[in-house]
C-alpha cells in the first residue's frame, strides 16, 4: 500500500513518559544550563548548588507527572468533605444514551413496558387521498371525480399516519371478573398506549387508531408420554404455556449485567427509548413479530424440551375456524395481521409407560398461576442497577503542594530549621535571596497542582467556574511573610487575579474548552462563531460563549428529541402557548443559534415598542422604547428618527453595548465614589443637582462632542450609589438573559389533514393544491412530510441575509432528510402595521384556536378553525432586507445590501 492510501490515525495515547523519568529531565535541565551558561559554569557534578537544584525541581516534576498518572476516577473524585458525587459532574448513561423511539422496534419497546401489554406491532395507516388538479379539489373518495379527465386527476397515500396493533395480557378472572372490567381495563390500556405515543411522537407522524389484534384459533391435539416419576400436571401446565408462547410470543426484560453478559456494549444496550422494567434484548424483539405460518415441527420441538417428557405419541394441528384451507398437515398459514391463538378444540392425552393418567385441570391451573408468578418476580430483578456503575474515585489531594525549599540539605540554611542563631547576616542575607528566588518555582508549581485539582470542574457539563485559570497559595516557608508583600495566602480568589488576571483571557480560553467538550458529540459551532463576528463584532466571542455553554447543558435533551413532535394530545392551554412543549428539533436548532427563548409564544408581542409622532415640522418621525417582563420602560431613544430602520438600528445598537458591558468591571467602578458623568463600561453617570443618579447608554466608539455618543437613556432616578449599581447589573442581566425577540414555529402539515375516519367529499378543509396541471406540482401531496418554519423577520439577526442564508441551511440540515421545509420569515411586531394585516399576529391567533381545538378532537377537527390556520399559513409573506438592485456586472466592490440579477434569491416559497 502507498504512502498516499494509508489511513492517518490519531494514537490515543500520546504520553511520553518523560516527566516520570528523573534521570531524562536531569540530563534535560544541564542541556538547558550548558546553553545558557556554558562559558561560566562549567562544573556539573552533584555537588554544585546549582545541579542540587535543578534536581529538587525535576523531583517536583516528577510528583506533578505521578500525580498526573493516577487514575482519572481519583483525579476526578470531590473533595472528601463535599456532597458532590462523580456522576453529577457528567451526563449519565440513562441521559445521553437513550433516544425519543424512531423505529418500529423503538415504539414496541415503549408500549411493551406498559403493564397489560403482552406484544405490540406499528402498522401504517393506510389513506388514499384523489386530487382534482383543475378544480383544486381533494377527496377520500375517489368517485367524486370519475368526470374528471385524468390528466387532471392524481391520487396520492397519506403518509406518516399509524395504526398500533395490540396483543393484551390475559387478565386476572380474580381482579376482572366481568366483560364489563375486562372491556373497561382495555380501554383504559389504549388510552395510556394512546397517551404514550403522542407524547413520544415523530416529527410529522400521527397515530390514528390503536386495535386490538386478531385471533387465528388453531387446535393442537397430543398423546405425550412422561417419565414415570413426573408431575403430570406441572407438564401440562409447561406444555400449555410453550405453546401459547410459541402462538403470541412475549417478551422478556433482562437486567443491565444480563445484557452486558450477553455480549451487548452499554451503547447497544441504552439505545431506543428508556424503559422502565429493564431492556429488551432486540433480536428477540425483531424475532417476535406476528406469526405467519404455524410449524407443528416447531411445536414437537418444543414439547419435546420440556423437562419430563419422554416421548410424544402422536400430534396434529389443525385451523379451527378455516379448516378447508388445510393443504399441509405440518404447517398452518395464519391470518394476516392476526395471531395464532390455541382454540377449545385442543385435546392433550398424558401417559405412563401404556397406561394413560387423569389430569387435574384444577391443579395445572394453579401451576399455571405459579409458573406466571415465578416469571414476574424474575422480570422484576431486571429493574435492579439499571444505571452503569461509575468507578468510585477517591480523593487523593492532588492540588495539594508544599514547598520545595524544605526538601534541601540543612546546610543551605532555608529549611524549617533555617541557619544557626551565630551565622552572620550576610549569610541570612544569601538565604533569603535563595528563598525568594526559589519561590517562583513554588508558584509555578503550586499553580500546575491548582489546575490538576481544578480538572473535574472544568470538565464538568456543569462548569460555573468564571476562570480558566487557577492558583494556590505556596505553604510551610519559614518566614514567609519576610518575602513577599500583599500576598493573599488566605483568599485563592484575590491571589488568582492578582497572579494571572493578565493572562486569564477567560472568554477566548473557555470557548476553546467548549469546543473540545463538544465536538465529542461530533458538533461544532466554527460557521455560527464567525457569524456572530459580523453581527456583534467584540461582543461575539461572549455570546457565542453563552451559546456553546447552553447548548452542552442541554444536550441530553437536544440530542434525545431531535426527531421527535410536540405533544399536542389532551393538553391542557398552558402547555400548547407559553409553552416549552415543542418540536425537539425547535430546541436543537434554538441551541445551535444561541436563540434564548424557543417556547411557543406570541413573537409578535415584544418587549420592543417603536411608535411614530410628528416633530414640530409636522414631519412623521419614529422613537423607540424597551419594556421588562413587568411592562415597565426601562430604556428609550435619545431623539426622532426619520424612518423605522433608523430607529432600529440605534435600538439594537443600544443593547449591544449593553450586553457588552462586564458586570464585574462594574462592581469595581462601584467601590469607590462615582462622579457626575463617570464614564463606567457604556454607561456614562449622571449625577443631578439633587443628588440623584440616572444612566445614559453610550457609544464609546463615537466622537466625545458627537451627538451620536449618547444612545439610549432611562428615565428613572436612584436615590443611592448602590440603587444604581444594582439598576446597572440589572439591565445588563435582562439584556443578556430575558430580552429577546427572537423564536420558532413550527407546523406539521399531517396534523391539518382533514379527518381520515371521514369520507366527505369532497373534503372541506385543505391545503391549496396546484391548479389546472397535476404535472406542474411535484409533491402533489400538501401534508406528507412537509413542515412550515415561520420566523419573525424583523428582528437583528433574522434581518441580516447571511444569518438567514446560514440558519435556512441548519434547518434543513437538522430536521430529518425525508421531511420537506417550507421557510417563512415574516412580518412585523404587533401595532407596527393594522392588526388585520399583520401576518404573524393574524398567524399566530390561528395556529393557537386550531392547538386548543384540536387537543381533545383526536381525528375529528374543528373545520373552522383548521380553515382559519390554512388560510393565515397561505397568506404569510417573507420579508426581505431592502437592497438596491443592480447587475451583476457592476464593478462596484462593495455589495453589501445589494441585490444582484441572476444571483440573488429573494424567495423560498
Amino acid at each position: 500500500m502507498s504512502e498516499l492510501k494509508k489511513h492517518i490515525t490519531l494514537p490515543k495515547n500520546v504520553e511520553t513518559g518523560d516527566d516520570l523519568d528523573f534521570s531524562f529531565l536531569r540530563k534535560k535541565g544541564q542541556e538547558y544550563i550548558e546553553q545558557l551558561a556554558g562559558n561560566v559554569w562549567t562544573d556539573f557534578n552533584s555537588h554544585d548548588p546549582g545541579i542540587t537544584m535543578l534536581e529538587m525541581l525535576c523531583y517536583a516534576i516528577t510528583d506533578l507527572g505521578t500525580r498526573l498518572q493516577m487514575p482519572v476516577e481519583n483525579i476526578l473524585s470531590p473533595e472528601n468533605d463535599s456532597s458532590a458525587k462523580i456522576e453529577d459532574q457528567f451526563f449519565k448513561a440513562s441521559q445521553i444514551l437513550p433516544s425519543k423511539p424512531v423505529t418500529e422496534n423503538d415504539y414496541r419497546k415503549l408500549f411493551i413496558d406498559i403493564d397489560g401489554v403482552k406484544n405490540c406491532w406499528l402498522k401504517p395507516y393506510k389513506k388514499s387521498v384523489w386530487v382534482d388538479c383543475k378544480n383544486g379539489q381533494l377527496s377520500y373518495n375517489s368517485a367524486d371525480f370519475e368526470e374528471i379527465h385524468k390528466n387532471y386527476k392524481q391520487q396520492f397515500d397519506l403518509q406518516g399516519l399509524y395504526s398500533i396493533i395490540v396483543d393484551f395480557d390475559e387478565l386476572d378472572e380474580e381482579k376482572f371478573p366481568t366483560d364489563e372490567l375486562k372491556d373497561a381495563e382495555i380501554e383504559r390500556i389504549k388510552e395510556e398506549i394512546r397517551t404514550i405515543y403522542h407524547a413520544n411522537r415523530n416529527l410529522c407522524e400521527d397515530l390514528v387508531e390503536v386495535t386490538e389484534v386478531e385471533n387465528h384459533p388453531i387446535s393442537v391435539c397430543a398423546k405425550i408420554e412422561v417419565l414415570p416419576d413426573t408431575d403430570e400436571e406441572l407438564v401440562h401446565a409447561k406444555v400449555l404455556r410453550a405453546i401459547d408462547d410459541y402462538f403470541s410470543p412475549s417478551l422478556k426484560f433482562y437486567s443491565l449485567q444480563q445484557m452486558l453478559s450477553k455480549g451487548y456494549t452499554t451503547d447497544e444496550i441504552f439505545e431506543g427509548p428508556l424503559l422502565s422494567k429493564g431492556f429488551v434484548d432486540p433480536r428477540e424483539l425483531e424475532s417476535a413479530g406476528l406469526r405467519t405460518e404455524v410449524r407443528l415441527s416447531d411445536i414437537m420441538q418444543l414439547i419435546s424440551d420440556i423437562e419430563g417428557v419422554k416421548v410424544i405419541k402422536e400430534i396434529s394441528i389443525n385451523d379451527c375456524k378455516y379448516p378447508e384451507n388445510e393443504e399441509d398437515e405440518w404447517l398452518i398459514c395464519v391470518q394476516d395481521g392476526k395471531k395464532p391463538v390455541r382454540c377449545d378444540q385442543s385435546v392433550f392425552s398424558y401417559y405412563k409407560s401404556v397406561l394413560p393418567v387423569n389430569v387435574n385441570n384444577k391443579k395445572v391451573k394453579a401451576y399455571l398461576k405459579e409458573l406466571g408468578e415465578a416469571e414476574k418476580e424474575e422480570q422484576a430483578q431486571a429493574t435492579v442497577n439499571m444505571e452503569p456503575k461509575i468507578p468510585a474515585g477517591e480523593n487523593f489531594g492532588t492540588n495539594e503542594t508544599t514547598t520545595i525549599q524544605n526538601d534541601f540539605p540543612d546546610t543551605y540554611g532555608i529549611g524549617p530549621n533555617g541557619l544557626p542563631k551565630r551565622a552572620k547576616t550576610a549569610r541570612k542575607s544569601q538565604a533569603k535571596q535563595l528563598k525568594g528566588y526559589l519561590l517562583f518555582f513554588d508558584q509555578v508549581f503550586a499553580t500546575y497542582f491548582a489546575h490538576l485539582g481544578k480538572v473535574k470542574d472544568v470538565l464538568s457539563v456543569d462548569n460555573q467556574l468564571k476562570r480558566t485559570y487557577f492558583t494556590q497559595a505556596v505553604e510551610d516557608i519559614k518566614d514567609f511573610e519576610e518575602l513577599v508583600r500583599n500576598y493573599p495566602a488566605e483568599d485563592p480568589e484575590a491571589l488568582t487575579e492578582q497572579l494571572l488576571a493578565d493572562l486569564d483571557n477567560n472568554v477566548e480560553r473557555k470557548n476553546k474548552l467548549l469546543d473540545h467538550l463538544i465536538a465529542r458529540f461530533s458538533e461544532k459551532f466554527s460557521d455560527y462563531a464567525f457569524l456572530m463576528k459580523q453581527l456583534y463584532g467584540s461582543y461575539a466571542d461572549k455570546a457565542v460563549l453563552l451559546s456553546k455553554d447552553s447548548f452542552l447543558k442541554d444536550y441530553d435533551v437536544t440530542s434525545r428529541q431531535r426527531g421527535s413532535a410536540f405533544n399536542y394530545f389532551r393538553q391542557p392551554e398552558t402547555e400548547l402557548w407559553n409553552t416549552d412543549n415543542v418540536a425537539g428539533v425547535q430546541k436543537r436548532i434554538a441551541r445551535l443559534i444561541g436563540m434564548k427563548n424557543f417556547n411557543r409564544r406570541n413573537l409578535s408581542d415584544s418587549f420592543v415598542e417603536i411608535y411614530e409622532l410628528e416633530d414640530s415640522d409636522g414631519e412623521t418621525v419614529f422613537r423607540w422604547r424597551i419594556h421588562n417582563t413587568d411592562d415597565e420602560i426601562i430604556l428609550s431613544a435619545t431623539e426622532n428618527y426619520p424612518t423605522i430602520q433608523l430607529a432600529e438600528n440605534e435600538l439594537y445598537l443600544s443593547v449591544l453595548k449593553i450586553v457588552e458591558s462586564s458586570s464585574e468591571e462594574i462592581e469595581k467602578a462601584f467601590e469607590n465614589e462615582i462622579f457626575d458623568e463617570a464614564e463606567v463600561e457604556n454607561f456614562e453617570i449622571q449625577k443631578a443637582e439633587s443628588g440623584k443618579y440616572s444612566f445614559d447608554v453610550i457609544d464609546l466608539e463615537a466622537p466625545p462632542t458627537s451627538t451620536k455618543r449618547i444612545i439610549a437613556r432611562q428615565f428613572t432616578y436612584y436615590d443611592t450609589q448602590d440603587e444604581l449599581k444594582n439598576a446597572l447589573l440589572e439591565i445588563i442581566d435582562f439584556m443578556a438573559n430575558e430580552f429577546s425577540e427572537e423564536g420558532m414555529f413550527l407546523v406539521e402539515h399531517i396534523l391539518l389533514r382533514p379527518d381520515v375516519t371521514a369520507n366527505s367529499s369532497p373534503l372541506e378543509s385543505f391545503i391549496p393544491v396546484c391548479a389546472d396541471d397535476c404535472n406542474g406540482c411535484n409533491p402533489v401531496d400538501p401534508y406528507s412530510f412537509r413542515v412550515t418554519v415561520v420566523l419573525p423577520g424583523w428582528v437583528y439577526r433574522f434581518a441580516s441575509e447571511e444569518f438567514r442564508n446560514y440558519l435556512e441551511d441548519l434547518i434543513r440540515k437538522e430536521i430529518p432528510a425525508h421531511i420537506l421545509a417550507r421557510i417563512c420569515w415574516v412580518g412585523d411586531r404587533k401595532n407596527k402595521v393594522p392588526n388585520n394585516k399583520n401576518d404573524m399576529l393574524n398567524f399566530e391567533k390561528a395556529f393557537r384556536e386550531f392547538l386548543v381545538s384540536k387537543t381533545n378532537l383526536e381525528q375529528a377537527q374543528n373545520n373552522l378553525k383548521l380553515k382559519n390556520l390554512i388560510k393565515a399559513l397561505n397568506e404569510l409573506n417573507s420579508v426581505y432586507p431592502t437592497g438596491k438592485l443592480i447587475d451583476c456586472d457592476d464593478e462596484d466592490d462593495e455589495l453589501k445590501g445589494r441585490i444582484i440579477l441572476g444571483r440573488t434569491n429573494i424567495g423560498n416559497l
